[in-house]
């Protein structure tokens, strides 16, 4: 099933599914019941471009902070909840705009159906997680290992129960922290249901490592149309998955907007120093309300040429470099000056 043939649901102010646009998720480290440390990196997290903020939620305290977080963030709110289905109503009591939970580990069905009861009460979505690593006991009997089979029917199962009381506002994410794994699971998860997907590739590790796996994990679904919202899993500022994410997005071409930043690689013909200086200027870039292309190149080869696209540029030479805009060539400085002299083009036009 492609991105847009899913059902939709609604997220407080945010759609995911359908025709919506796919949307970006992170997760606040931060303890939920601290809530001036929670609203801070809520807002860190807003700045960075988030779309909705996942909370986790292992007790009461935290459950009863739900209320107060809420009146002070204006970003939609994910309770993430593990084995006490009473925490759940509580924070739909409180107003979270949508529910993480296994209803494999929320005790018995009753359980199950008090937390559908009053998620559906107050219109509140849920997330169905599956991970490879937390699979069901008799599901790993029956396949020997975690496998994409395995996934999907724990999903299935879970996805069934939910339906059983009258559930529809249905997310599924099948995750693993094996690349390949993780992206046959959510293609076969594609083929059999119907609700919207939150893409993911978990416990990748640090930020790198993470941003390269989740990349192609991620990305490569992306590429064929499944997947209706995503999260970088990085052990890492959280702001920094946000980042990951968006960038991910605009890689993939479902998003536009925002200062887009080319450099070529280095070879034998660089004479200047050319990694600082895209370093330097991508730094300077990253957080102009641009919609725009900057290029920093190595040479005059890959200068104006290959990067005639971008709206402003620079390309190196012998202790001299040229500032283009447009393919044009606007002068030629010193490579002291470079650096200034194209952030002025871009500050002036």
């Amino acid at each position: 099933m492609k991105r847009t043939e899913t059902t939709q649901i609604r997220v407080g102010k945010v759609y995911i599914g359908g025709d919506a646009p796919v949307t970006v998720q992170s997760m606040c480290n931060t303890k939920t019941w601290d809530v001036e440390a929670t609203v801070t990196q809520i807002r860190a997290l807003r700045a960075a471009g988030v779309d909705i903020v996942r909370l986790a939620v292992p007790d009461e305290r935290s459950a009863f902070a739900i209320e107060e977080i809420k009146n002070r963030t204006d970003v939609p709110l994910v309770a993430d909840i593990h084995f006490d289905y009473r925490l759940a109503l509580l924070c739909a009591e409180r107003g979270i705009d949508k529910i993480r939970i296994n209803p494999g580990n929320i005790g018995g069905e009753e359980n199950v159906k008090a937390v559908a009861e009053s998620c559906r009460e107050r219109k509140i979505p849920i997330r169905i997680g599956v991970n490879a690593g937390s699979l069901e006991k008799p599901l790993l009997e029956k396949y020997g290992h975690p496998c994409p089979e395995a996934m999907v029917e724990s999903a299935r199962r879970h996805a069934a129960l939910l339906l059983k009381y009258g559930f529809e506002d249905i997310c599924l994410s099948l995750k693993s922290s094996t690349v390949p794994l993780t992206i046959a699971a959510y293609r076969l998860a594609a083929e059999e249901f119907p609700f919207p997907l939150h893409l993911g590739v978990t416990e990748t590790g640090t930020e790198w490592n993470g941003t390269i796996q989740s990349a192609v994990g991620i990305g490569t679904l992306l590429s064929e149309e499944i997947g209706n919202t995503i999260r970088v899993s990085l052990t890492a500022d959280p702001v920094r998955e946000v980042s990951a994410g968006i960038a991910i997005l605009k890689a993939a071409g479902l998003r536009t907007g925002g200062v887009k930043f080319v450099s070529c690689p280095t070879c034998g013909r660089t004479e200047i120093n050319l990694i600082a200086l895209a370093e330097e200027v991508e730094n300077r870039v990253r957080n102009l309300d641009r919609d725009i292309t900057v290029a920093v190149m190595g040479c005059v080869v890959n200068g104006p040429g290959e990067a005639r696209e971008a709206d402003y540029g620079i390309a190196g030479g012998k202790e001299r470099g040229i500032l283009f805009r447009k393919g044009e060539v606007l002068g030629t400085y010193p490579y002291e000056e470079l650096l200034a002299r194209l952030m002025e083009l871009i500050e002036e036009s």
